[in-house]
């Protein structure tokens, strides 16, 4: 009898008391209110506070609006530790957080440990058939690239008017600068590893 996979230590309510520590701490560092990061990301006043509670359970796309609000990619909000937790080089499958979308049911690994200082981002995500997530991704702060790599079944991804059909093996590289949609049109689950590197901007005239 094989011995099963270790369940990972955070649980739907230990992963949303991430996200609001870290949604916090973004805000706070960069100086802005409430009102100011409801602007900015077009998530209202009140659901920030929510979120920033842990009182609200929000969508992926909720979440990605705030995470370019903040000037960091999606994944950048469920990576902070504790402020007073060491930095670490390694972790351990079993301690990799998981998160699952309340509105599509997709459920996301952040594979990268959590607080190490790089612009990378590794993440792995199971898909159920069906699904469908749009990101309104515009302009950034930050220059966001993403790779997509389809382990198993297939995804439909569309970035602008382009459709991309992803089947196992396949990858797709693509800057992240306009609407983007996840679709699974089978009806079998897809699994797919996200890579995600941040640069800064260049300034205009740079």
């Amino acid at each position: 009898m094989e011995d099963a996979e270790p369940v990972p230590p955070d649980t739907d309510a230990g992963v949303n008391d991430r996200i609001a520590r870290r949604v916090r701490e973004l805000r706070t560092a960069r100086g802005y209110s409430l009102d100011v990061l409801a602007a900015r990301s077009g998530v209202s006043r009140s659901m920030i506070s929510l979120i920033e509670r842990a009182a609200a359970s929000p969508t992926a796309v909720v979440l990605d609006k705030l995470a370019t609000g903040l000037g960091v990619p999606l994944a950048g909000l469920f990576g902070g530790g504790r402020e007073d937790a060491p930095v670490e080089r390694l972790v351990r499958r079993a301690r990799q957080p998981i998160w699952r979308d309340p509105e599509s049911g997709y459920m996301r690994r952040n594979i990268s440990p959590p607080g190490w200082p790089s612009p990378l981002h590794l993440v792995e995500v199971d898909f159920p058939p069906g699904a469908r997530v749009a990101y309104e991704i515009g302009p950034r702060e930050n220059v966001v690239h993403q790779q997509v790599w389809m382990l198993k079944g297939r995804i439909d991804l569309t970035l602008g008017d382009q459709l991309h059909e992803l089947r196992e093996g396949d990858c797709l590289a693509m800057r992240l600068d306009q609407p983007l949609i996840y679709s699974n049109p089978t009806r079998q689950s897809a699994r797919y590893i996200v890579a995600l590197c941040t640069e800064p901007a260049h300034p205009p005239g740079a």
